[in-house]
């Protein structure tokens, strides 16, 4: 097998562990339009491919839809618990129960996406709207302060965006935002996300 050296300038792989990879697309709900208003509702949807817990998918919710308390769904228990502890999704911990629920989709990129969450006694519908171009969001391990992942992930940014949870929607808005130069928000489809950690 013939094997590419290269210097660490231009190195073609990343030296961490892979600890994901899949899609953890986001809602962000705030009380008003400005940057500096709270967050009203936080959902975490992930699709995950590759994991050190599996694969399967997790929904994490939390605010004045769920009573402010964390809700947590998945078709893979060991995974949810696991992205608790790697990640600290949207304030949940081990105590919260993991409701088993089935995960579907419908829609696109370039119109609008919709998750579905289904499990005994709920409905929980996740929709984007009005997307925006994408970019590649990355972030090398160690870069951010306090944060030790790296991130490498395709951002399909939303204009508009709501949460349901059995026909009730969750209060507040999308707002707009920046990184660095590319136009954002706080509801971003996450796709092709890896995160990878130092060994």
């Amino acid at each position: 097998m013939a094997v590419v050296t290269e210097d660490m300038s231009t190195r073609l792989t990343d030296p961490n562990q892979v600890r994901l990879t899949g899609e953890n697309s986001f809602i962000t709900l705030h009380a008003d339009e400005s940057e500096s208003s709270a967050a009203t509702f936080k959902a975490s949807h992930w699709r995950i491919l590759y994991s050190l817990a599996g694969s399967g998918h997790a929904l994490f919710l939390k605010g004045n839809l769920t009573g402010d308390k964390a809700k947590v769904y998945a078709d893979n228990e060991k995974l949810a618990r696991w992205l608790q502890k790697e990640t600290k999704q949207v304030g949940s911990d081990e105590n919260d129960p993991v409701i088993p629920a089935h995960f579907t989709r419908v829609g696109d990129t370039t119109s609008a996406w919709k998750e579905m969450v289904t499990s005994k006694e709920e409905i929980v519908v996740l929709t984007w709207r009005d997307l925006v171009e994408p970019f590649i969001f990355r972030s090398g391990a160690g870069e951010r302060p306090g944060i030790v992942h790296g991130v490498y992930s395709l951002f399909v940014p939303a204009r508009s965006a709501d949460v349901t949870l059995n026909g009730k929607r969750a209060a507040g808005k999308v707002i707009a935002q920046k990184i660095d130069d590319k136009t954002s928000s706080s509801a971003c489809l996450a796709l092709s996300e890896t995160w990878v950690k130092p060994y």
